[in-house]
C-alpha cells in the first residue's frame, strides 16, 4: 500500500503572506492618494523660496514670504475649483478628454495671467472697504492676510464638498469681514456689496436663460427636423459664427483689456467682423463635413466638437487674465505696504507675484481640478456637444450683456447656471413640447398609454446617452422622479454654497484677523 505523501503546505503561513500582500496594496493606495497633496506642499515650499530670492532682507520680509505661501495656496484652490467652469462642459460632452482639457486649460490660464493679467490691482478689492478706515500699516497687512487666508480656506472647503463657487465672491467676503473686524461696519461700502449680492441671482439666471434659449432653437430647427443634415447645413454655420463673434467680443472686453484698451464701438465691430468672416469660411466646411452623415443626432454632435475646444481655450485664457488678481491682489497689496510702509488704493503687481499666481492656478488645476470638472460637466446633468455649446456660448454672451448694463456678475455662477438652465429646460421640453411629440409620432407611430402614465413622460428618463429621439421602455413613476435630468442634490448643495460664500468668508476672515492681531 502506497504511503500518503506528507502535507507540506502551512495554512498559517499562507494567511500571513496574504495579510502582508493586503497591507502592501493598502499602502500603495494610501500613498497614491497623498501624491497630489504632496506636490501641492512642494509648490508652496518652492513659492516661499522664490519669494525669498526676490525679497531677501527687505523690510517686512518675513511677512511677505508668509503671504507668498498663502497666495500660492489661494492660487492652487482657484485652479482646483474655478477653472472647472471653463472646460467642464467640453469634457462632459466628450468633445475633449480629461487629460487634453487639463493641458489646454493649464496652458491658456497661465498665458492669460502672464500675458494679459492685471498689472495694477485695487488693494481694497473693488472698493469694498474705505482705504482711510484701514490706513494703519499693521492693521492693513493683517486685514489683507486674513482675507487671503479665509478666502483660500473657503474655496478649499467648497472644492472638498464638490461645489463650484465664485473665488471673486470669496475674496470679497474675506476683505469685507477683515475690514469690519478692523474698522467696524461703517468701513464697508454697502451699495457695492448690495450690487455683488444681486449678482448671486443675476448671474445664474442670465446664464441659464440664454443657454436654454439656444438649446430651444437647436431642438426646434435642427434636432426635431425630419432631415437633420439639411437643417444642420443651414443653421450650424450660423451658430458657430455667433460663437466666434461672441468670443471675439468677450476676449477683447475681458481677456485683452490690460494689453489694449478698446471702446464699446470697437469691441462691437470686432465681434460683428468675426461673425461674418467665420460664417463665410465655415459654411462650405460644414457642408463638406456633413456629406455622407447619417440622419441622426450622433452625426450632428461631431460638428460642434472643434468649436467647443476653442471655446474652452478662450474661456481659460480670459479667466487667467481676470481672476489671477483674486490670488495675488491681496499679496501684491501686502508686498507694497510692507516695502513702502504706506497703504495705497492701487498698486502694481510685481512679476514674481504674478508668476506665483499663474503657476499656482495651473498646478491646482492639474492636481485637483478633475473632481470639479466632472461635477460641472457630468454630474449636474448629462451634456452632449450641442448642450455644451449652449453653455459655453451663454458664458460669453452673459458677460458681454452684463458689462454693457454695468452689472457685476460671476463667471462661475454664469457657467453653472447655464448647465442648470440646459437641464431644467430639457425636463420641461420633454414633458410639454408639442413639436417633440409630433416628431416622435411621425417617426415611431402614435403614442401609447401605459399603466405608469403617458410614454412622453418616460422616454427621456430611459433615453440612451447617444440618442435624444429614441424612446425606451416605460418605467415606474418613482423611478422617473429619481432619474430627473437635473440632480437635485447637486443643485441644492451648489446654491447653498453660493448663498453662504460671502458671509462664510467674512466670518472666517474676521476671526483670523482677530487671531493675527492677538499674536502679532
Amino acid at each position: 500500500m502506497a504511503e500518503t505523501p506528507p502535507h507540506l503546505r502551512k495554512e498559517t503561513l499562507d494567511k500571513d503572506l496574504g495579510k502582508i500582500a493586503d497591507v502592501e496594496v493598502a499602502a500603495v493606495s494610501v500613498a497614491r492618494s497623498l501624491i497630489a497633496p504632496g506636490i501641492g506642499l512642494a509648490f508652496l515650499a518652492l513659492s516661499t523660496i522664490f519669494a525669498t530670492l526676490y525679497i531677501g532682507g527687505s523690510p517686512g520680509a518675513v511677512t511677505v514670504i508668509a503671504a507668498a505661501a498663502i497666495g500660492a495656496y489661494m492660487a492652487l484652490n482657484i485652479g482646483a475649483n474655478d477653472v472647472a467652469n471653463n472646460v467642464g462642459p467640453a469634457v462632459g460632452s466628450r468633445a475633449m478628454t480629461m487629460g487634453g482639457a487639463l493641458i489646454v486649460a493649464a496652458v491658456c490660464e497661465s498665458a492669460g495671467a502672464l500675458i494679459a493679467g492685471g498689472d495694477v490691482v485695487g488693494t481694497i478689492s473693488k472698493g469694498i472697504i474705505d482705504p482711510v478706515a484701514v490706513s494703519s500699516t499693521p492693521v492693513f497687512i493683517a486685514a489683507m492676510m486674513a482675507a487671503l487666508i479665509s478666502s483660500a480656506l473657503w474655496v478649499n472647503l467648497a472644492t472638498w464638498i464638490g461645489a463650484p463657487v465664485s473665488t471673486t465672491h470669496s475674496v470679497v467676503g474675506g476683505v469685507m469681514g477683515a475690514g469690519m473686524a478692523a474698522a467696524g461696519f461703517s468701513a464697508v461700502n454697502w451699495p457695492t456689496m448690495g450690487a455683488i449680492a444681486a449678482s448671486w441671482v443675476i448671474s445664474p439666471l442670465l446664464g441659464g436663460i440664454i443657454a436654454a434659449a439656444f438649446l430651444a432653437f437647436i431642438k426646434a430647427f435642427i434636432i426635431y427636423q425630419d432631415d437633420k443634415i439639411a437643417a444642420a447645413r443651414r443653421w450650424v454655420p450660423l451658430l458657430i459664427a455667433i460663437m466666434a463673434g461672441a468670443f471675439t467680443a468677450y476676449l477683447a472686453m475681458k481677456g485683452l483689456k490690460k494689453i489694449v484698451r478698446l471702446d464699446g464701438t470697437m469691441i462691437a465691430a470686432l465681434g460683428v467682423g468675426a461673425f461674418f468672416v467665420v460664417w463665410l469660411v465655415i459654411k462650405p466646411l460644414i457642408r463638406r463635413q456633413s456629406e455622407g452623415m447619417e440622419n441622426r443626432n450622433q452625426s450632428l454632435r461631431r460638428l460642434f466638437r472643434i468649436p467647443l475646444i476653442f471655446s474652452a481655450a478662450l474661456l481659460s485664457f480670459a479667466h487667467g487674465a481676470n481672476d489671477v488678481a483674486n490670488a495675488v491682489g491681496p499679496l501684491a497689496a501686502i508686498v507694497h505696504t510692507a516695502a513702502l510702509g504706506e497703504v495705497a488704493a492701487n498698486v502694481a503687481i510685481p512679476i514674481w507675484v504674478m508668476v506665483i499666481g499663474a503657476v499656482g492656478i495651473s498646478v491646482g488645476l492639474l492636481l485637483f481640478g478633475p473632481r470639479l470638472i466632472r461635477m460641472v460637466g457630468e454630474q449636474i446633468t448629462r451634456l452632449n456637444p450641442l448642450r455644451a455649446y449652449c453653455v459655453a456660448l451663454s458664458a460669453a454672451i452673459t458677460v458681454i450683456i452684463a458689462s454693457w448694463l454695468g452689472l457685476p456678475v460671476s463667471s462661475t455662477h454664469i457657467a453653472v447656471g447655464a448647465v442648470f438652465g440646459v437641464g431644467f429646460f430639457r425636463e420641461w421640453y420633454t414633458a410639454r413640447s408639442k413639436r417633440r411629440r409630433a416628431y416622435l409620432e411621425r417617426k415611431y407611430g402614435k403614442w401609447q398609454e401605459s399603466r405608469n402614465g403617458p410614454l412622453e413622460k418616460t422616454w427621456e428618463a430611459a433615453e440612451k446617452p447617444w440618442e435624444d429621439e429614441e424612446p425606451g421602455p416605460a418605467v415606474p413613476a418613482e423611478e422617473i422622479q429619481r432619474r430627473r435630468l437635473v440632480r437635485r442634490a447637486h443643485f441644492t448643495t451648489i446654491v447653498a454654497a453660493w448663498l453662504i460664500t460671502v458671509p462664510a468668508a467674512a466670518a472666517l476672515a474676521a476671526a483670523i484677523y482677530g487671531l493675527l492681531r492677538l499674536i502679532g
